[in-house]
């Protein structure tokens, strides 16, 4: 009777899964009150049914005992629920305190990933910043995909205006440092790369992966080739190279609307004539003649694209190899042709209503690292607090971050936030970095909230729009998180400028909908509402992407800026990483899976089953050198810390190459996260350096971490110890 009851109830909700960039599409059903399946949607017109593992989460998370409810406060008995008037009178003060104290920039901030998958957040994120008034503020863009935004701001004069690849037409896909098939995308957003990708070879293409690891992507690909980490440059640099030398730059030029309309495109070919495909070859692990194949094939490919993510990004020289991909697809006649590399055009036109973002206006006091649109690298942070003087940071706010798992030397940072005079986390969870606040600010779940993707449909590869209201009302208890950055703005903010005091009045009078509706009405789609939106639950087709230059440019001569010498500065550097390279390294890289999301889905029971992912991947010639078998213990150490992690021993990785998952690490003392407890594994960010940086930009190295291994023997492992704080096991 009752299984017959809950069938009667049963309803359906279409909504677009927000917990990575691909955006699926996804058919809930339930019974008004709880979640009874969610499968994919395949009348959405973006998705067509595709989703991963990870959409069944979005019910983990909403039913997660561990997921807090109302606002908590720390106390010497632990953590004590109290109410939102006085945990938003508490936390206004707390920060007045400190700016009074100690100066405004001496209360920090900090915006996690998750904030950009949030449509309240991403409306309102500006009213919470604005009222804090301080320029201490650092975001996880400084630890991923910063080089691609200074290079579109370089090039077309928006840090937004990012082309991507049209995936869904292309004949020949290089793929440099990118898992599109465990990312579903990244900077591409793109549900359903596997059939994408196989759907490229089904019309005689060719998808090739250079990778030091062979990942998931590359299992599938036409071919892959192993490259040792951070040498991604010379590889780079030695096709501009070849491209020119093979007359190929030439031979596009007659087409070649994108050259045209860059000013400085005859001095690419001296940017890279030092670097010769022979002169690359030991130190890439490349040979000369398959780069210069490789630069054939994709030169005379019907259509061809070259794309770059995390493994290219966050190393050594991630800004300046992002360039080059750029240049590259420039010089062969692929930017902003079918099949190459394109731009979206989505309803919500973020580029026009935002800033172009700048570089380097500031510097971190103690780095003196530059700061991107007015966020520091998140390198500087931990110094910032720990290092004593005029300016140094006493209090912060973490927003839907973890960072003591999710950037460089976790360690130092775990020390940092624990001796703040005040710490506050807008959060889920209690967390090895949300431990450390006095009070905790839940917002509600993502299913209890309306969502529209402001940025991932900038980075689309097909143009659609869609909107979803909130499955399930919040209580009246609980809170969105655009309303806790009203709540304290206007506690801290009380001389706002009318105008201002009038829009944040509007929003949360009628919520972010009503700042959606907005833009979609100045977008570049006539006709576009947010009630149109509202007749299509599966969302509306715009079409396939489309040739936008030079209107897509923002510069005001609507040029292509190559800054050249900007980047030839960087290859001073270059000469030097050739001139000192130590073969004998054994480097460390990071990666990720398709059922994980940087460190905050481990507490999903359905994503963490299976066999231990948190592994110590390495070649079996390294593991003979070292004397490690697989399944043994090993101890890996680099400059700032170790860690103990087993042995995972496959040729998927290259020789001296070794790699640990990002977003493990939740041994730590008083997190309150059970599934993940049991699955915690070691934090790589023990391991990543905060002094290893790309200078060019700031952002954060952490592939290619020069690491130390060490065997451990079974009865040494029976020996050690356990520290109380970290969760981390040393040797006795």
């Amino acid at each position: 009777m009752a299984s017959e009851q809950t069938k009667t109830n049963e309803q359906t909700h279409f909504r677009t899964c927000n917990l990575c960039e691909a955006m699926c599409g996804i058919e809930i059903k339930h019974d008004g009150a709880k979640v009874l399946s969610i499968k994919g949607d395949k009348n959405d017109p973006f998705s067509k049914g595709y989703i991963c593992p990870k959409a069944t989460a979005l019910q983990d998370l909403h039913e997660d005992p561990d997921r807090l409810r109302h606002p908590v406060e720390i106390t010497a008995n632990g953590w004590k629920t109290i109410s939102w008037n006085d945990a938003l009178d508490k936390v206004a003060a707390g920060i007045q305190s400190v700016q009074k104290k100690h100066g405004q920039n001496a209360f920090g901030i900090y915006l996690g990933n998750p904030n950009v998958h949030n449509l309240g957040g991403m409306l309102t994120i500006k009213h919470l910043l604005s009222s804090i008034k301080t320029r201490s503020r650092f975001s996880a863009t400084s630890v991923d995909q910063l080089p691609h935004h200074i290079v579109s701001m370089h090039l077309f004069g928006h840090m937004l205006r990012i082309p991507v690849p049209d995936v869904n037409r292309t004949h020949y896909m290089l793929i440099i440092g990118g898992n599109p098939l465990a990312s579903n995308g990244s900077i591409m957003t793109a549900p359903n790369m596997r059939q994408k990708l196989k759907d490229i070879k089904a019309r005689d293409g060719k998808v090739v992966v250079i990778d030091p690891r062979r990942t998931e992507t590359a299992d599938i690909a036409s071919e892959h080739h192993f490259i040792r980490p951070a040498t991604d440059v010379l590889f780079l640099l030695a096709m501009v190279n070849e491209i020119h030398l093979q007359g190929y730059a030439a031979k596009a030029q007659t087409n070649n609307r994108a050259a045209a309309l860059a000013p400085e495109i005859e001095r690419i070919a001296d940017f890279a004539k030092d670097y010769s495909a022979e002169s690359v070859a030991d130190i890439t692990g490349i040979v000369a003649n398959e780069i210069k194949r490789l630069v054939k094939e994709f030169c005379e490919a019907e259509s061809s694209v070259c794309y770059g993510r995390m493994g290219v990004s966050v190393q050594e020289f991630g800004l300046l190899s992002q360039y080059l991909i750029m240049v590259i697809n420039i010089v062969t006649g692929r930017l902003d042709e079918v099949g190459g590399l394109m731009f979206p055009n989505p309803a919500l036109d973020v580029v026009n209503n935002s800033g172009p973002g700048y570089l380097g206006k500031r510097h971190s006091r103690v780095s003196n690292l530059p700061d991107f649109n007015g966020d520091y690298p998140v390198v500087a942070m931990g110094d910032e607090m720990l290092v004593e003087g005029e300016g140094q940071l006493k209090g912060f706010m973490t927003v839907a971050g973890n960072p003591v798992l999710s950037t460089p030397n976790g360690e130092k940072l775990d020390t940092a936030f624990a001796n703040l005079d005040f710490m506050v986390a807008i959060d889920y969870f209690v967390t090895e970095t949300s431990r450390h606040a006095h009070i905790i600010l839940p917002p509600v779940s993502p299913l209890e909230r309306d969502h529209y993707d402001v940025t991932f449909n900038n980075f689309a590869v097909h143009n659609v729009a869609k909107y979803s209201k909130a499955l399930f009302a919040k209580k009246k208890s609980a809170k969105h998180d655009w309303q806790i950055y009203l709540e304290l703005a206007k506690r801290l903010d009380k001389k706002a400028a009318l105008a201002t005091k009038i829009e944040r009045r509007l929003v949360n009078i009628l919520g972010p909908k009503f700042l959606l509706d907005q833009g979609l009405r100045r977008g570049p789609y006539a006709g576009m509402s947010l009630n149109k939106l509202k007749k299509k639950p599966h969302g509306l087709d715009l079409g396939t992407l489309k040739r936008m230059l030079p209107e897509a440019i923002k510069h005001k001569d609507k040029k292509i800026h190559l800054n050249i010498d900007f980047y030839q500065a960087d290859l001073a550097r270059v000469q030097a990483m050739m001139q000192n390279y130590d073969d004998k390294q054994i480097l460390l890289i990071g990666r990720r899976h398709v059922r994980s999301n940087n460190s905050w889905l481990h507490n999903s029971y359905r994503l963490v089953k299976g066999k231990p992912r948190c592994t110590l991947m390495l070649h079996p010639e390294t593991a003979k050198e070292y004397g490690i078998e697989d399944g043994q213990n090993v101890k890996v150490s680099s400059r700032v810390g170790s860690v103990m992690i087993v042995a995972e021993v496959t040729d998927e990785l290259m020789p001296r190459v070794v790699s640990i998952p990002h977003g493990f690490g939740h041994g730590r003392k008083g997190v309150q996260q059970k599934i993940a407890q049991a699955h915690a594994g070691v934090s790589v960010n023990d391991l990543t350096d905060d002094t290893l940086i790309d200078q060019l930009s700031g952002n954060a190295a952490v592939n290619g971490v020069p690491v130390q291994l060490e065997a451990i023997a079974p009865e040494v492992v029976d020996l050690e110890t356990t520290d109380s704080n970290t969760g981390a096991t040393t040797a006795a």
